[in-house]
């Protein structure tokens, strides 16, 4: 429907505009959905078997079978039932060639979903019989294990793509060829029924903890987005963000930063968030003034920044739980200041693009005094504000008074404010659910925003659970989608009953059919999802049998020759390519795997303490740089489609705009409160983000040239020189004074007893690998709340056991005599057996956040400098 009415309006040269949009749609549909029709009786096969799937999600996720105490599955059995399903609807949805047909299912891929179905539940029709025999499988185990990773590989070509087919072919290469390869990445190898058993008979393969994630947690957060965007959550955003920025000088690109954030929210496409949002955007832009290239770049590098965008990531979060070991709600806090100046700095970006190309304002803004548009802002962000105040302390004094029965009541009042901003709603117009290209009207600001409030109680039920009441991620969203699934029901009959128009009956079912096409879109997106975390189980599992994390070690230690910035720039380089042609959710766990020990052990031997959460975002964060980058970007792909321009160059031109979010990594290892570690308090915190803020949109001025009127070299010299003074103050606090003076081991108990909740007890470690070197490394142990104990080492000692540390001796001869296996000692790398042989203490230097006032006066300098040009140069014209 986008593109009959878009091609309706831009006339006959809109394929030329447009780029094809149905080719565009295909293209999403293919990458997330499986290009093969939902219609007939292979429609309705694939439909009952996704509604199926998503109901087993729901059993799993809710804690009804826990307090029946009937169905409930062990982690085992939900992941083969998962993976079976997955792997049934792959063949059934995605066909295997170009060629193969759309309308139908050949044979042959009938019988692949069956037989992957049944490879996949194996480890349940079986259970028993393995558990008994684990690490000797006999033929049947072997025969079944090599055809279910054929399967697998070959429904990762179908729904994921090839490059991550072929990365885990050469894993499984690598783990056969070992004996045969260069002295340097050589292993002893593995007998084929040993690698059988250990990527499909044991959950160190492919039914390891990615696969768990998806089971616990991703499918639930796709199925809320989806059920979000069908209930018409998506339009809203894109709605609200037209009526809010419209008006503005490069209106459409900032609407398309401002809806891909919110979309971003919920979302774990790059590809679907280009094309849902772009297939507007993008003529916008380019109708602006943009230029295609400019215009399907800035939509790529806005869709893409919504896979570091809290509270999903791209599933990403849920999967840094596991590996990093902090709660779903510290993921979050770290991942939340870096992606909100990422997005902010891209939406000046955009900004100076338009002021660069001289583009005027789409859209016709409304006729309004500067004082009716002061009070309309001021009343709406405050009555915000108030509003989000008074349903936290209710919701706070409810469970104070009520106790057990706060639930109850909270519902209630959920309810009535449901019912409420229903009300308001449907005194509202209906939403149009497109943006109209050729002559765009900006919609009233205040209405546009009422005519949706509801769609946000359901993400502020997700965001309360998560947030609030701490619940885990899996239980979060499945009471999101429940009252997800009770708006979608209820919206409609309700909106028609208070506008009385006599049709809440129809209404009803045509939520009902909503509800039934958001939970088979939400199923038939996970496909790949699940796919593709099952395939990274096997890339997971040959590096654990290999060992090759440990090789990947020495081979970046020798590339880099000891220097860190060496390090971290080859493994955002291996990253990089890594993450080409791979979703966001499997080349984290690709690049979690691979690469993040090595920052972690290459930064303790020189002497440095790097976070393990800033590692993982690191890698993270160069791994989704892919869906941009050429040659295989996918996103500036679709981007470049829509606007019928050549991907290479949407790709090239989304990389020099993604530097400012590419930079973001290298600041915070090196400065760890940019992810607000060892930050204290709201002013400390609000301080920091400030300055990077202020930072962040230096940077892009100083790559784009241009800050109130195009930079001269030395402006744009002294814009780099202010970011860096911003975003590296304690650089210059270093030069002063270190942050950290060595102390004997004798010490360690005491500054472990004495350190704050959430700080980090930095020392050193010395001791003998199992491959026989001495290494002497610094390590920092995230400490947890204070024991309140008069002894100082028995204080110590319990803070450190929940840490997962024990620690034997006293005086200088420590020695780490325990690390508690998945523990938050062991994910720090600390080494069972090693001595401890000083520790560091903090020290009372100058506090670094004084350097942020010569960054800002340069700044402003520059600033005041660019005025006087601009007003010398406006003189003579004035003239």
């Amino acid at each position: 429907m986008h593109e009959k009415k878009i091609e309706e309006e831009l006339g006959p040269t809109a394929e030329m505009q447009l780029g094809e949009p149905p080719n565009v749609q295909q293209m999403a549909k293919d990458a997330d959905l499986g290009g093969r029709t939902t219609e007939g009786w292979i429609g309705a096969v694939m439909m009952a078997l996704g509604l199926a799937w998503v109901a087993f999600q729901l059993w799993y996720a809710s804690p009804v079978p826990f307090a029946l105490g009937w169905g409930v599955f062990n982690d085992t059995e939900a992941r083969s039932i998962h993976l079976a399903t997955a792997l049934l609807l792959a063949f059934l949805a995605f066909p295997a060639l170009r060629s193969s047909p759309r309308d139908r299912v050949p044979a042959l891929d009938w019988i692949f979903a069956i037989v992957g179905a049944f490879t996949a539940l194996y480890l349940i029709i079986f259970y028993r019989e393995l558990a008994l025999r684990p690490g000797n499988p006999t033929p049947l185990d072997v025969a079944v294990g090599i055809a279910g990773l054929l399967l697998l590989l070959e429904a990762t070509r179908r729904a994921v793509g090839l490059p991550m087919t072929i990365l885990a072919v050469v894993f499984l290469a690598y783990v056969m060829a070992g004996p045969y390869l260069p002295d340097v990445i050589a292993h002893k190898g593995a007998s084929i029924p040993r690698v059988v058993s250990h990527m499909w008979m044991v959950t160190e393969g492919v039914f390891g903890i990615a696969l768990g994630v998806s089971v616990s947690f991703i499918f639930v957060f796709v199925l809320f987005g989806s059920l979000l965007d069908r209930a018409g959550g998506g339009n809203y955003m894109m709605q609200v963000s037209f009526a809010l920025l419209g008006h503005l000088r490069g209106g459409p690109a900032k609407v398309a930063v401002v809806s891909s954030a919110l979309n971003g929210l919920i979302s774990g496409s790059s590809v679907s968030n280009v094309v849902s949002g772009g297939i507007f955007t993008i003529p916008l832009m380019k109708r602006a003034g943009y230029g295609g290239v400019k215009a399907a770049a800035i939509e790529t590098s806005s869709s893409v920044n919504g896979q570091i965008m809290p509270p999903v990531m791209g599933a990403a979060a849920f999967l840094m739980v596991e590996y990093v070991g902090i709660p779903y709600s510290d993921i979050v806090k770290h991942a939340f200041l870096p992606a909100v100046i990422s997005y902010i700095a891209l939406f000046y970006i955009v900004h100076l693009e338009a002021l660069k190309l001289g583009i005027q304002p789409a859209a016709r803004e409304r006729d309004r005094t500067m004082r009716d548009r002061l009070v309309s802002w001021g009343l709406g962000i405050s009555g915000t504000l108030i509003a989000c105040a008074v349903i936290y302390y209710v919701a706070l004094g409810a469970k104070a008074l009520f106790g057990d029965g706060a639930p109850y009541v909270l519902g209630l009042l959920l309810t009535l404010l449901y019912v409420h901003s229903v009300r308001v709603a449907a005194k509202q117009p209906d939403l149009p659910t497109e943006i109209d290209v050729k002559n765009p009207v900006l919609p009233p600001t205040w209405p546009t925003v009422k005519a949706g409030l509801h769609f946000l109680i359901p993400i502020g039920v997700l965001i309360w659970c998560l947030m609030i009441e701490e619940l885990s991620p899996g239980l979060s969203a499945f009471y999101g989608v429940l009252a997800q699934l009770l708006l979608m029901a209820s919206q409609r009959p309700l909106i028609a009953a208070f506008r009385r128009s006599g049709d809440a009956g129809a209404q009803f079912v045509v939520g009902l059919r909503d509800i039934v096409n958001g939970c088979n879109e939400g199923a038939r997106n996970m496909i790949g999802i699940a796919v593709a975390t099952g395939c990274a189980g096997i890339i997971v599992g040959a590096i654990t049998l290999t060992g090759l994390g440990l090789r990947m070690t020495d081979f970046v230690e020798f590339v880099s020759q000891g220097n860190v910035l060496a390090m971290l720039l080859f493994t955002a380089f291996v990253c990089l390519v890594l993450g080409m042609g791979v979703p966001t959710t499997a080349n984290y766990i690709l690049v979690a795997t691979l690469m993040a020990p090595v920052i972690v052990e290459l930064g303790a031997q020189s002497g440095m303490v790097i976070p393990l959460i800033a590692v993982h975002l690191f890698v993270f964060y160069y791994g989704i740089m892919g869906d941009i980058t050429p040659p295989v970007g996918l996103a500036s792909f679709a981007g470049a489609a829509i606007a019928k321009e050549n991907p290479i160059a949407v790709g090239i031109q989304g990389s020099v705009y993604a530097i400012r979010t590419v930079v973001l990594p290298f600041i915070w290892i090196f400065n760890p409160a940019l992810l607000l570690i060892n930050v204290h308090g709201w002013f400390e915190a609000l301080l920091v983000a400030f300055a990077s803020t202020v930072a962040s949109l230096l940077f892009a001025a100083a790559t784009m040239a241009w800050l109130r009127t195009r930079c001269r070299w030395w402006e744009v010299l002294l814009l780099l020189a202010a970011t860096f003074v911003l975003f590296r103050p304690d650089w210059f606090a270093d030069r002063i004074a270190p942050e950290y003076t060595d102390a004997p081991a004798s010490q360690f108990y005491e500054v472990a007893a004495k350190l704050d909740e959430g700080d980090r007890l930095v020392f050193v470690i010395a001791g003998q690998t199992l491959e026989g070197e001495e290494r002497n490394k610094t390590v920092a142990l995230r400490m947890g709340p204070r024991v309140d104990d008069p002894n100082p080492l028995a204080a110590a000692r319990k803070r450190l056991a929940e840490a997962g540390m024990a620690v034997s001796g006293m005086g200088e001869m420590l020695q780490v005599t325990n690390v508690r296996f998945g523990s938050t000692a062991a994910k720090a790398r600390i080494e069972q057996g090693f001595e401890i042989v000083g520790v560091k203490v903090p020290t009372d230097r100058i506090n670094a956040h004084w350097f942020y006032i010569p960054g800002l006066l340069l700044a402003a300098l520059i600033w005041w400098i660019q005025g006087l040009r601009m007003r010398r140069e406006a003189a003579p014209a004035a003239a």
